[in-house]
């Protein structure tokens, strides 16, 4: 992405998700900002020729078909193993049949089960702010379309529209497996069912899918201290100032921040700093789950990487 999209893109983001938050407090529709929203919104408005800004229709209607099946999965069932991993796996076998490439629709359809979500206005909500960013997604593509043909593009951004392709293969999906049903025996075992919480199937996802260009997949020590860190923050700034737009702007600050810090593409991780605007009563075990989620995310990686990259010498490599 160039700088000007990236400023512009941020500041974008910013404004919309303050809206949104701001439409939230005043109609009580608390889920029209669901945490993915973060992510999608950065990605749509900083990489406008990106793979999801360049399907706007499957931005508008893979999360909502994905929270249908996870608000009916939460309504008929308590929450367990087989109810996470029939709503993890709907939501993959959906992106799977529409070939949508909105990995965060994953999470969309996890969310229900994992916060006890049964109202179907969850859907609903989320069918109008995703409707909404899908527009202005294609809005914001026609006004730039000169300039998107004649910017060259960065060499990241080839790297970026890999990373949110639908996978090819799925050698790497008994690794998945294996990762989710180790954060859910952890999560079980302490009592902190948000150890595997919505977003970390989203970033585990994109980590085991596209291990070879994933670059929290090439970092994985930074994974952990970003995804922590937004989880803080988006924490503290409940706590203090409310569930609200200015609340959300802290915490989108200081996701983008750490992103920047530690020069990491990662818009799951402004999805974890919303996290606290929905989660009952949000506190410090929320960060305390995120930080554990992650780590054993960072772990199940490392020890797979040879694995996941084809290649026995990968574990001795950095």
């Amino acid at each position: 992405m160039t700088s000007g999209f990236l400023l512009l893109g941020e500041f974008l983001s910013l404004v919309f998700l303050a809206g949104v938050a701001k439409a939230a407090l005043i109609t009580g529709a608390i889920y029209v900002l669901f945490p993915e929203l973060g992510a999608l919104a950065y990605d749509v408005f900083t990489r406008p020729g990106g793979v999801w800004a360049r399907a706007p229709v499957m931005l508008a209607v893979t999360p909502v078909a994905a929270a249908v099946f996870g608000t009916a999965i939460a309504r008929s069932m308590p929450y367990g193993l087989g109810a996470a991993a029939l709503s993890i796996a709907s939501a993959m076998l959906l992106i799977r049949i529409l070939r949508s490439p909105i990995a965060p629709a994953i999470s969309a359809g996890f969310l229900p089960l994992a916060l006890g979500v049964t109202s179907w206005w969850y859907p609903v909500s989320i069918a109008a702010v995703t409707g909404l960013l899908g527009l202005q997604s294609l809005i914001y593509r026609r006004v730039f379309s000169t300039r998107l043909r004649s910017t060259p593009r960065h060499p990241g951004d080839s790297v970026d529209d890999e990373l949110e392709s639908s996978p090819r293969r799925y050698a790497w999906l008994p690794v998945f497996v294996g990762f989710l049903l180790l954060a859910y025996g952890i999560a079980t075992v302490t009592g902190n069912r948000l150890i595997l919480f919505p977003p970390l199937v989203v970033i585990a996802f994109e980590m085991f899918a596209h291990a070879d260009v994933c670059p929290w997949a090439k970092r994985p020590i930074s994974l952990p201290l970003t995804c922590t860190i937004t989880a803080a923050v988006g924490v503290i700034a409940v706590l203090v100032l409310g569930i609200g737009p200015l609340s959300v702007t802290v915490a989108l600050l200081a996701g983008i921040a750490a992103l920047r810090a530690f020069s990491l593409h990662l818009p799951p991780a402004l999805a974890i700093g919303l996290l606290p605007q929905v989660i009952p009563d949000p506190g410090w075990g929320f960060v305390i789950g995120v930080a554990a989620g992650t780590l054993v995310l960072t772990g199940t990686f490392l020890f797979a990487r040879p694995l996941l990259l084809g290649r026995p010498d990968v574990a001795n490599a950095g």
